[in-house]
């Protein structure tokens, strides 16, 4: 597996990531023994980037992590999101990043984990009513502490980034980026790179629209899987299967070159929770999309190909446009 440096803090990173949210739904469509598996499978093949999130299952997801980690630990780098705020159905509640909740996060996700020291810390999503000094403030302390290696942050705009920077360097951004969400190419991602900070990317897929396939109604949170638009999106995401035939491969893994085509500071999340997809993604990293290739997916799927939020409007609006 390609290694790459994630931002210019030094910290040394395969290009891909297993993101490891599925693997904490509702609990008839969990199998945690099959989630287990898949992550030291994953990191058996070097993908040794674990993303999670203390909120993912209410707490379940590290677990699932932790359970993986044992006698590995050395294994894994591990990025953990904190912030956000669930009820016991799961409904998104808001975010809390305050300096004393911060803190509380990082002791429940060092034990849930089982772990000494997390790799990459960041929150979910930073919160309007909190100065971004407090919240990086206290991630710092963490460092200080020895609790937490690199600060990360999630879904921010280029405004807020420069301002936590200021306060402490931000080793990686973790946004979504693919050829369906391109909203970070024109300020997000060049203030990224000013900073050397580097890109987690995530929905490699789309929601689902870049796959070729149809998503499941269940799965279809996104707006743009709605009724309104899921047609004229899906209309759109076809020209990713002229390429794909070209090449002898799957839609899913034209979008996944395209994403490690954009640059050597960014890394691809994937996200999994059974065995059998991890050939299939591995092997985009060998695929070569060539400058013509580039530039007819640039042409179908410019910025604004797809209509529809990439969001449903309670997340979109803690989140980066």
């Amino acid at each position: 597996m390609k290694t790459i440096r994630l931002g210019s803090q030094g910290a040394q990173v395969p290009q891909l990531g297993l993101g490891c949210m599925r693997m904490s739904g509702p609990p008839p469509t969990r199998d945690d023994a099959e989630s287990v598996a898949t992550i030291i499978a994953a990191l058996d093949a070097g993908v040794r980037f674990l993303n999670t999130g203390d909120f993912y299952g209410h707490g379940h997801n590290e677990a699932l992590v932790a359970r993986a980690l044992q006698g590995r630990r050395d294994d894994a780098f591990l990025s953990v999101k904190f912030g956000g705020l669930r009820s016991v159905s799961g409904q998104f509640l808001g975010i809390d990043v305050r300096p004393a909740a911060v803190k509380n996060f990082a002791a429940y996700s060092l034990q849930r984990l089982g772990v000494d020291v997390i790799d990459l810390y960041q929150p979910g999503r930073l919160d309007h009513a909190v100065p971004v000094e407090e919240t990086i403030g206290a991630v710092t302390e963490l460092i200080a502490e020895g609790k937490v290696r690199y600060l990360g942050l999630s879904e921010v705009t280029a405004a807020q980034l420069r301002a936590a920077h200021r306060e402490y360097p931000v080793t990686a951004l973790e946004i979504e980026y693919s050829l369906a969400t391109r909203f970070i190419e024109p300020e997000i991602l060049p203030t990224a790179r000013e900073l050397g900070v580097g890109i987690v990317a995530y929905g490699i897929t789309g929601h689902g629209l870049l796959t070729g396939t149809t998503p499941p109604e269940s799965m279809r949170l996104s707006p743009r899987l709605h009724p309104d638009n899921l047609d004229k999106n899906l209309e759109t995401a076809a020209a990713l299967e002229v390429v794909a035939r070209r090449k002898n491969c799957s839609p899913a893994q034209i979008a996944l070159a395209w994403v490690l085509a954009q640059g050597d500071d960014i890394l691809a999340l994937i996200g999994m929770s059974r065995r059998a997809r991890i050939p299939e993604n591995l092997a985009a990293v060998d695929i070569t999309l060539t400058d013509a290739d580039l530039a007819e997916l640039d042409q179908a799927f410019a910025l604004g190909a797809f209509v529809g939020d990439r969001l449903p409007p309670g997340m979109l609006r803690h989140s980066a446009h």
